[in-house]
C-alpha cells in the first residue's frame, strides 16, 4: 500500500473509530508506530480534526466536526453538484448557508482551470428564480436539527392573528415558493399543523421525543404523498388569458391549470380543505381574470372578503364625506 492509500485509509479508519491510539493503527496497518506518528502529523496539518491525551488511558480522538475522505468526481459529476446549488442560491435562508458557500469554494479551488470556466457558464446561464418574500427565518438551522434528531420542540409562533405558544414534534421540512414549512405534530390541537419557519420567533425547550408516542410519519416524503392524497374539496377556476399567466408561475395551482385552445383557461383539481383560505387569497386580486365555480366555500370565503374590502372603502369613504361637511 503507498502512503497516499494509507492516509486515505486511515482517514476512512479513523472517522469510524473516533478513539484510537498509536499502537493500534501501527498494528492495523502492519507500520511502525513512528510511521503512524508521522501520518497523524501529516493528517492534523491538512486539517484532520485531532487531539491527543496523554497518560495510560490516554490517546487520540476525532472532534465532533469529522473531516471526510477525499472522493473522485468525473467532470460531468462535478457540474451536476454546482447545477444542484443553483436551485438553492435564491432561498434567502439555508440550514447550512456559510457551509455551502464554503465548501464550493474548495471545490471550485480544487477544480480544472477549464472545469471552472464550464461551472462559471452554467452560473451565468441557469437559475431556479425564487421570489424573495423578505421573509427571514432565523432559526431555520435550529429548526432541521430538531427534525433531523427527532426532538420535540416548545416554541413561540406568530401565526396570522396571534401569538402562542407551541409543543410540537417536527416531521421534517421542506421549502415552497421561496419559504420553509415545517409539518408537525402538535400536542395543543392533538393533530399534525403546518407552520412555517419563518414565523417561529423562539425555541423555548428541546428535548427528545419517545419513539412512536404521536402519530406521525416516518418521513416528510411520505408526509406530503399522504397529504396529496387527502386532497377532498374540487377546486374550479376559470381564467382569463391574464389569470392564466398568473397562475402559471404558482405551482400549487399550476399543477391543476389546463389552459384552452379558444383562449384563457381552467384550474380544475383536488385541494385539501386547509387550503382554501389560502386560495381565497391568492385570488382575490386577480379581480375579473379569474371567476371561482367551485367548491361553494370557497365561493362563500370569496364574498365574505369581498363584503369586507366593500364595507371597509364604504366606510372610510363616508368618514372623508363627514369631514368635508
Amino acid at each position: 500500500m503507498s502512503k497516499a492509500e494509507r492516509l486515505i485509509e486511515m482517514m476512512i479508519t479513523i472517522n469510524a473509530k473516533r478513539d484510537f491510539t498509536v499502537g493500534e493503527l501501527a498494528k492495523e496497518f502492519s507500520v511502525s508506530k513512528r510511521t503512524i506518528l508521522r501520518d497523524l502529523q501529516e493528517l492534523e496539518q491538512a486539517g484532520f480534526p485531532l487531539y491527543a491525551e496523554v497518560g495510560a488511558a490516554g490517546g487520540y480522538h476525532i472532534l465532533k466536526e469529522r473531516i471526510l475522505p477525499p472522493i473522485a468526481f468525473s467532470e460531468s459529476e462535478a457540474k451536476a453538484i454546482f447545477f444542484a446549488c443553483q436551485a438553492l442560491q435564491y432561498y434567502r435562508d439555508l440550514p447550512f448557508e456559510q457551509e455551502t458557500i464554503s465548501v464550493l469554494k474548495k471545490f471550485l479551488n480544487c477544480l480544472p482551470l477549464d472545469v471552472q470556466n464550464g461551472i462559471t457558464q452554467i452560473q451565468n446561464k441557469v437559475v431556479f428564480w425564487i421570489p424573495d418574500r423578505h421573509c427571514d427565518s432565523p432559526l431555520l438551522k435550529e429548526m432541521f436539527l430538531v427534525a433531523v434528531n427527532r426532538h420535540a420542540a416548545t416554541i413561540r409562533y406568530s401565526s396570522t392573528h396571534s401569538e402562542s405558544i407551541r409543543t410540537i414534534v417536527p416531521i421534517g421540512l421542506y421549502a415552497m415558493n421561496g419559504l420553509w414549512y415545517c409539518p408537525a405534530y402538535c400536542t395543543a390541537a392533538n393533530q399534525i399543523r403546518t407552520f412555517r419557519v419563518d414565523r417561529i420567533r423562539e425555541i423555548l425547550e428541546e428535548a427528545p421525543c419517545p419513539k412512536g408516542k404521536y402519530p406521525i410519519p416516518g418521513s416528510i416524503q411520505e408526509y406530503l404523498e399522504k397529504t396529496e392524497a387527502k386532497n377532498d374539496h374540487r377546486l374550479k377556476i376559470r381564467l382569463t388569458d391574464i389569470g392564466v399567466k398568473r397562475c402559471e408561475s404558482e405551482c400549487l395551482l399550476a399543477g391543476g391549470l389546463k389552459p384552452l385552445p379558444t383562449g384563457g383557461g381552467m384550474i380544475d383539481m383536488e385541494i385539501d380543505h386547509a387550503a382554501l383560505e389560502w386560495v381565497a387569497d391568492y385570488i382575490l386580486p386577480f379581480g375579473k381574470d379569474a371567476t371561482v365555480l367551485e367548491p361553494a366555500e370557497l365561493l362563500e370565503r370569496m364574498r365574505q372578503k369581498i363584503w369586507e374590502l366593500h364595507r371597509q372603502y364604504c366606510v372610510a369613504e363616508q368618514s372623508g364625506a363627514s369631514r368635508q361637511a
